[in-house]
């Protein structure tokens, strides 16, 4: 089967692109308003771009209506953010933080979370993570203004904090952390099956 993108509907084309981009990691964002209001949110559109200086991105789509999210408004406004793991252990709290609250209420309230004050940027972490990324934001590249329009968020890592229980010989265990991932639908995904594939030598 050949699909054109362009003769898709706007919805077949998000639901195919979140099927086979699978499973996405997800940055699960906490951002200051301007007036100092907490926010949280997860992205599945979310990678690692490069270590020197360590740099990472996610990507808040715009709603169905072509509002920005809430915290993309916040990043523009303040250049600061955090990005929290989710884990198995976390991974109903992270989801309630997804609904679509008016801006100034705090997803940490909702979800029965915890505000922890960062070290070097103003937005909070989750306590209940076991690891944050706090952000200085580089750019953000603008794709499209529309529904489901997409900006591209690029920050740079000031601050990494980690849970001692997960820090071992200088790095993190997948099966200690037990990230979890975004599938399609509703549906996320655990680690529990990975496997080892060293690189060959050439």
């Amino acid at each position: 089967m050949d699909l054109d993108p362009g003769a898709m509907d706007l919805a077949d084309r998000y639901g195919l692109m979140i099927s086979v981009i699978a499973p996405r990691p997800i940055a699960w964002v906490s951002t200051l308003s301007p007036e100092g209001l907490t926010n949280l949110a997860p992205f599945s559109f979310f990678t690692g771009i490069c270590a020197e200086p360590m740099t990472i991105c996610f990507a808040p789509v715009r709603n169905r209506r072509g509002r920005k999210k809430d915290t993309l408004v916040n990043v523009e406004a303040t250049r600061q953010f955090v990005v929290n793991i989710a884990t198995e252990e976390t991974a109903r709290a992270m989801n309630q933080t997804s609904a679509d609250y008016p801006y100034g209420v705090s997803e940490f309230a909702k979800a029965g979370l915890t505000p922890l004050p960062s070290v070097k940027v103003r937005p909070p972490a989750v306590r209940e993570s076991p690891v944050h990324l706090e952000c200085e934001l580089l750019q953000i590249v603008t794709i499209s203004e529309g529904p489901l329009g997409g900006n591209l968020v690029i920050g740079r890592v000031v601050h990494v904090r980690v849970d001692d229980r997960l820090w071992k010989d200088g790095r993190i265990r997948h099966q200690d952390l037990k990230p979890i991932g975004r599938m399609e639908g509703a549906w996320y995904a655990r680690v529990a099956d990975a496997f080892e594939l060293p690189r060959p030598k050439v």
